[in-house]
Formats: C-alpha cells, structure tokens, sequence
C-alpha cells in the first residue's frame, strides 16, 4: 500500500499541473477574443474611414460641378454678346474674345480638377478617418500595447473633410509603425498644436528604449544599451529618412500645404511632424495641371 505522505504530494503535483494547464487555456482563449475585438474594431474604423473618404470625395466633384457649370453658363453669355457686338464694334468683340477665353480656361481647370478627384476615387482607397475617430483610434493602440498620450493646443476650427482624412492617416500610420517597430509597451505621445491658420501634428515614440526594456535590463542596462554617440546625433539630424509608408504621407500632407520631417532619436526612437501653415484656407486642389 502506498504511504499517505507520498499520495498527497503526488495529488497536489497533478492539481497543480491541471490548474496550469486550465489556466493557460483561459489565457489563450481572452487573448484571441481580445484580438477578435481589435480586429473588429480596425474593421469598422477602416470602414467608417472609407465612407467618410468617399462622402467628402463626393462632395468635391459636387462643388467642382456646380462651378463648373457656372463657368461655361458665363462662356454662352459672353458669346452671345459677342456675337451681336461684332457687327457693330469689332474692337469690342476683339475684347469679349479674349474674356471668353480667360474664362474657358478657368472652366477647363475646374472641370479637370472634378476629373482629377473622379479618377482618385477610382482607383484603391487607403483608409483615413476623420479627427472624430482619433480617440476610438488611440483607445484600439492602447489594447494593442501602446501607451498612448494626447495633447492639444490652441483653438480647434473646423476644417474640409478632405484635411481631416490627411491628419488621421498620419496618426494612424505612425502610431501602427510606433507598435510594429518598438513593441508593446512603447510609449507614444501625440501633440497638436492649433495656431490662427495652421496646425502642426507631431508623434514621437521611445520603441527603442522599449525594446531594451524588454529584453529585462534594469534601468542601467537600458541606458548602456541605448547609448549613442555625438555622430549618431548628427546622422540623425541630416538624414532623409523614406519608406513606402512616410513618402505617402508625405504626398499627402503637401496636397494642403503640408511639410512632413521624419527622422530618429538616438537612443530614444522615432519622431514624425507635420506643420500645415495654412490648413484653415487650404482647399487641397492647388496646383491643378491645364495640360
């Protein structure tokens, strides 16, 4: 007969083992309905993005008609004048001819930017909602694992819809690339400053003093790890830092004004800005080609 100290011992081994295994089961099934959740959620602020793109799509070409057709209502009556003045003053029609001919050429460019904003909503649409969704956004980085902080100077206007999906491309895009660079745990802080005309965004990340904090250093191991050196600060500082990510938002910042600097922090991480000197009155259709 087994001994009873030896029976229980063995019992509470295979207690313990059970109540493990129970246990990890537990944890796994949470972390794939956590990331269900998440996942549902990118769905539909990726969703709420595109009908938002889409909606302020629309109503640019619906403004760009209606000068459009303004345009060429002004191009039949200057011609109809014309046409009765040249017999009686060809001077005068000399001059109407050359007012139709400015005004044609205003009506060719509104019409081509409404064939511009036709032809980008053709083609693939990248998500990018407006500032309303930031705080859904900020609340999905943060289940994530990114520690998140906002802050916001300066009095808030309204501005086109087309602006706002600029800016939220730029807070999602660096704060995803803030959590797949630096890992869970990585703090970012996220600034908007407001001025009379224009904005400035910036986002700056500390992925690399976090990525030694999770390898166990202690505090004095971080700081050896993350040390650097005075040609690191000058690499970073004339660097042109580039990707598939930042050339596009870069692209799209400068269709409302936008000049984008990106560049990293030695020792520390990544720092993205964006200054907008007039995003109040930038229409976004500047520089619109008429060949």
């Amino acid at each position: 007969m087994t001994p009873l100290s030896l029976v229980l011992p063995a019992a509470a081994v295979a207690a313990a083992v059970v109540f493990a295994v129970l246990w990890l089961l537990e944890r796994t099934r949470r972390r794939r309905a956590q990331n269900a959740r998440e996942e549902r959620e990118w769905d539909r602020i990726d969703r709420e993005l595109e009908l938002a793109e889409q909606s302020g799509r629309f109503r640019i070409i619906g403004e760009l008609g209606d000068v459009a057709v303004a345009a060429v209502s002004r191009l039949v009556n200057q011609a109809e004048g014309m046409r009765y003045a040249a017999g009686a003053d060809p001077e005068a029609a000399s001059r109407s001819a050359a007012a139709i001919e400015t005004s044609a050429r205003d009506a060719l460019a509104d019409l081509r930017r409404m064939q511009n904003a036709v032809a980008e909503g053709g083609r693939e649409v990248l998500p990018a909602p407006g500032l309303h969704s930031a705080r859904d956004l900020f609340r999905v980085m943060r289940e994530a694992g990114l520690e998140v902080t906002f802050s916001e100077t300066g009095e808030r206007y309204e501005l086109r819809q087309g602006a706002e999906l600029v800016v939220f491309r730029i807070l999602q895009t660096s704060l995803g690339n803030a959590l797949d660079h630096g890992g869970p745990g990585t703090t970012a802080v996220v600034a908007m400053a407001w001025t009379p005309d224009g904005l400035q965004v910036t986002v700056d990340d500390d992925g690399i003093r976090a990525a030694a904090r999770r390898s166990g250093l202690d505090r004095a191991g971080v700081d050896q790890a993350t040390a650097y050196s005075a040609e690191d600060d000058l690499r970073a500082m004339t660097a042109y830092v580039e990707g598939p990510d930042l050339n596009e938002l870069r692209e799209r910042a400068a269709l409302f004004g936008g000049v984008l600097d990106a560049k990293t922090v030695p020792g520390v991480g990544f720092s993205l800005s964006v200054v907008f000197p007039a995003l109040r009155h930038h229409n976004g259709v500047h520089g619109v080609p008429l060949r």
